[in-house]
């Protein structure tokens, strides 16, 4: 494959890829819109039990992206059966996953709930809250994989229209069950979780007719057999450490918060309003990456590696492109931020001034390791991209957050500055890594990625 034809099937991949992201975060925005008007006890009701429901999903998620590396070397293969190997393996596994954190949480919510709050007011909420949302990891443990194989295949418009389906039901089913019409009063804050869950549920349904329409022979239980109990273990081996990782990082951002909030007000304020800015501009830098992983994964499976250093490398020369792009973005985002948010106290902008120089360059060194980390994964590497990742954050940057924070007293700009410290401690390892298994995959490597 040429560059030109490489970097073009990577774009068509991306620009999906993104837009989803973007649409699943608008989510949570709309929510949290939505339930406004109920006041403080409904809006933190919602924070504590989307906290709780939110760390699950994100496992579903990075389950969904093993999964999708997985079907994509069996999609480049050209094998059917691998696919479907692939696919119910992927179901099971993530879907047994859900089910034990339903139960889990079904278990414990009051105990869990306790850690975080001890008001009985809002304690009421928040199981109410639960008692409707936590029914949707069991649709998005679905969900998941069957985006993972759209993915896959290169159909990353079909999930695309899934969300843009899910989105305006997800806005119209909320605000009738939160406020009700006529004489009903509507369910307030539960509500809102049950228009979720409605929306979920049709994007499922969307999702399951795609399938069926698509690849309706993956759906056929009489062509698996007993080989794919192997199948299974191997899969869950693969993408076990993807799941690992992403937890590992997702509980190191929320420690960052914790130990964050120790600023000073105006500090921890203008922190809070610039990290949604940062996640979402960074959301085609990741797509991107995505993207990498799967074409990467496909020509393993095909067997077809020719092209694949050269491709690795236009890969990452994108992603400093759009990584560059996304500064300039930030760059004047910075100049525009007091007039977005007109109302707040002097002491919030000069924070946000203070720490502009940082959150224009951290997507600069983020781009750079995360499509290094795509495609290690791509590679068979995720094992490596896990002891990296733990490195960077829970041996260096955490105690050294704390230290500046809670030890030294230190100021917005020291504090903010570990973000872009622990990428650029992982960006050597992650550049070396990348080459030596560049330099040392071949063809045997590859067959061992192969499950069947």
């Amino acid at each position: 494959m040429s560059p030109q034809s490489y970097v073009k099937k990577n774009l068509s991949l991306a620009w999906p890829l993104a837009l989803n992201a973007l649409l699943m975060q608008s989510m949570l925005m709309i929510d949290t819109l939505l339930i406004s008007p109920l006041g403080e006890i409904s809006l933190a009701a919602m924070g504590i039990a989307s906290t709780i429901v939110f760390f699950v999903l994100g496992i579903q998620i990075a389950l969904a992206n093993g999964t999708q590396l997985v079907l994509s070397r069996a999609y480049g293969s050209g094998a059917e059966n691998s696919l479907r190997k692939g696919l119910w393996s992927g179901m099971s596994i993530n879907l047994s996953v859900a089910m034990l954190f339903f139960a889990l949480i079904k278990l414990f919510d009051r105990q869990l709930i306790g850690l975080l709050t001890d008001d009985a007011s809002l304690t009421t909420e928040v199981l109410r809250y639960l008692d409707v949302s936590l029914y949707i990891v069991l649709f998005n443990a679905i969900t998941q994989v069957m985006i993972a194989l759209f993915n896959a295949v290169g159909r990353t418009k079909i999930p695309f229209k899934g969300y843009l389906l899910e989105l305006p039901i997800n806005v119209a089913a909320s605000y009738l069950l939160i406020f009700g019409t006529g004489d009903w009063d509507g369910l307030g804050v539960q509500g809102a979780a049950a228009g979720s869950l409605i929306a979920i549920f049709v994007r499922m349904l969307f999702l399951g007719s795609c399938v069926r329409l698509y690849h309706a022979p993956l759906l056929d239980w009489s062509k698996l057999d007993a080989s794919l109990r192997q199948n299974m273990r191997n899969h869950f081996k693969e993408i076990f450490p993807v799941a690992a990782n992403m937890t590992m990082l997702q509980t190191g951002a929320t420690i960052y918060m914790l130990i964050l909030s120790q600023l000073p007000l105006s500090a921890y304020v203008a922190i809070t309003l610039i990290m949604p800015w940062v996640r979402a501009g960074t959301q085609f830098i990741t797509a991107w990456a995505h993207s990498s992983a799967i074409t990467v994964s496909q020509a393993i499976g095909s067997g077809q590696m020719g092209d694949l250093r050269k491709n690795v490398d236009v890969s990452i020369d994108i992603a400093v492109v759009i990584s560059l792009f996304s500064a300039l973005l930030f760059a004047a985002l910075s100049l525009v931020l007091p007039h977005i948010y007109p109302d707040l106290d002097d002491a919030t902008y000069y924070a946000l001034m203070a720490i502009a120089p940082l959150y224009i360059f951290l997507p600069i060194v983020r781009g750079y390791n995360t499509v290094h980390g795509h495609v290690l994964r791509a590679l068979g590497r995720t094992t490596s991209v896990f002891k990296i990742n733990f490195t960077g954050q829970w041996v260096i940057s955490l105690p050294l957050c704390a230290l500046i924070v809670i030890g030294l007293d230190g100021s917005i700009f020291w504090a903010f500055a570990v973000f872009p410290i622990e990428e650029l401690v992982k960006m050597l390892p992650f550049r070396y890594l990348a080459r030596k298994s560049l330099d040392e995959f071949d063809m045997s490597k590859a067959e061992k990625l192969m499950y069947d």
